[in-house]
């Protein structure tokens, strides 16, 4: 949300700038919108923060911006999804600021508090409890001191959650992201997490037993209204743990990091996770190379070639699955890297700068270290032109066309008709187009040389793809295939589609 089109040039994206661009995605082809928060916050963590989850944060702008927003997608036939973040609120938060009031507040019990913490850790590093003067106790936060975590044993907040998702439902939203949600607290705290190896491991604090109920409850406050959508974000790479919030009853779909975090390419990898989630998945998995959270896709997987993040990019559209495309990654976008800790906006990047130097290492290192874990690698803001953009400079982040060359804008992109841009969008079109793609079975799933391989059919129809990473090669096609996208003579990183 705020990277992506700024209207008054204050430096942050908006919803009359996102507006303005409905044109330009409704032209790529894209279904979906899934905004990242725009509640009202201090933005300690981008947004996740929420100090009001009623008001439009007005970085973004107001109420009747969003109405407006809303109806000209709808009008374009996209459907808008938003984040939804349930498992904590700011320190801001009316809530938080009346529960550390006093320990008979009316709210105290909104959050959590103990006279003395066990021994879980914050997600971002460090203790994961805060001590209050006011009433000489300590509340539980998984993420940053200023994030409070929310008491789900509480039936009143279990109410206030229902309360808040029928609000936006009520002003017409498609669904929710919901984040971190197999992190709810709805067991309190019990035992200290064991350790190894010197490293926590997360057997009391994440995936608690109630966990599942409160996802019932909020799943069915959202099948209240018809053609509604839930993809939640959990906190595992086990498959086994993904599939168990997946159901009529539970989640849509999750996404599925082991896929779409992958930190090195490997064409076996990726391979063996697409089997993965067929073997294990009961509905569609999710498809996604980017997200907000993990540097660009064409940095980390395609060493900066867009023809191979264009290969890429195939596996999305034409595997089963939803697909999830991060902004800019049609166009190329590639990572930024703060070259000072001022530079740095995210708090996990800060946080483990100043957990670096609190263990000796020098501002030089600490920087590195910092930048390992920081997530603003991939939030530069979208490249429509070449002005700077809340606190970035464009020269930071650039648009690989080619091999040999790179451009810094949006409408420069659209002009070179052999661009990544043209790529996607005849990919998505092709999408939208067969209904094989978005609906089919896998009839083969194979890999090999360095080529994934699948045919999938539905209704009497069959589209295979081949995505090759490995040399160059001619394929032989079946009598009376039609070629939809791609050329049999495959070179490294490219692809054929056909249509028997």
């Amino acid at each position: 949300m705020p990277s992506y089109a700024d209207s008054n040039g204050d430096g942050y994206g908006d919803f009359k700038g996102i507006t303005s661009k409905l044109d330009y995605l409704q032209d790529l082809g894209i279904k979906g919108i899934w905004l990242t928060p725009f509640l009202k916050s201090p933005k300690v963590d981008n947004g996740y923060d929420v100090a009001d989850y009623y008001e439009i944060d007005p970085t973004y702008g107001n109420k009747a911006d969003f109405d407006i927003f809303l109806k000209e997608a709808h009008k374009r036939d996209i459907k808008v999804i938003m984040d939804m973040v349930l498992n904590h609120t700011s320190t801001d938060c009316k809530w938080f600021q009346e529960a550390k009031k006093s320990k008979d507040n009316p709210y105290r019990d909104y959050y959590i508090w103990k006279d003395k913490p066990n021994n879980w850790e914050s997600f971002f590093g460090g203790t994961a409890w805060e001590f209050d003067e006011t009433t000489n106790q300590y509340f539980y936060h998984k993420f940053d001191k200023k994030m409070a975590d929310l008491n789900w044993s509480n039936p009143k907040v279990v109410d206030e959650a229902q309360k808040v998702l029928r609000f936006w439902l009520d002003a017409g939203v498609d669904g929710f992201r919901l984040d971190v949600i197999n992190f709810l607290t709805t067991d309190g705290i019990t035992k200290d997490n064991p350790m190894k190896d010197e490293n926590q491991i997360h057997l009391y604090d994440i995936d608690q037993s109630g966990v599942k109920e409160a996802m019932k409850t909020i799943k069915s406050t959202v099948n209240a209204y018809e053609n509604r959508f839930i993809v939640g974000e959990i906190g595992s790479d086990k498959i086994e743990v993904l599939k168990q919030y997946q159901s009529e009853e539970l989640l849509d779909v999750v996404f599925n990091f082991n896929f779409g975090s992958i930190p090195i390419f490997s064409s076996e990898r990726i391979f063996n996770e697409l089997q993965s989630m067929e073997k294990n998945m009961s509905n569609y998995p999710t498809l996604f190379f980017g997200s907000h959270d993990m540097p660009r896709m064409i940095d980390r997987l395609a060493d900066g070639n867009p023809e191979k993040a264009t290969a890429l990019a195939t596996l999305i559209f034409t595997a089963k699955g939803v697909p999830f495309v991060y902004y800019g990654e049609e166009i190329g976008m590639q990572n930024i890297l703060a070259e000072s800790l001022e530079e740095m906006m995210d708090i996990q990047g800060k946080t483990h700068y100043q957990l670096a130097l609190s263990k000796g290492k020098t501002p030089e290192q600490a920087l590195l270290e910092g930048n390992k874990n920081n997530r603003d690698k991939s939030r530069s803001p979208m490249q429509w032109n070449d002005n700077n953009f809340a606190g970035f400079s464009i020269e930071k982040s650039w648009i690989k066309v080619g091999q040999d060359y790179k451009i810094n804008n949006v409408e420069d992109l659209k002009k070179d008709k052999k661009s990544i841009f043209y790529n996607y969008k005849e990919l998505i079109a092709l999408r939208n187009k067969e209904k094989v793609l978005q609906y089919g079975k896998y009839d083969r799933l194979g890999h090999k040389d360095n080529q994934i391989l699948y045919t999938r059919s539905f209704e009497g129809e069959s589209i295979t793809v081949i995505v090759n990473f490995g040399d160059s090669v001619k394929i032989k096609l079946p009598k009376k295939a039609k070629i939809l996208l791609g050329n049999k003579e495959l070179k490294t990183n490219s692809f054929i589609i056909y249509k028997k």
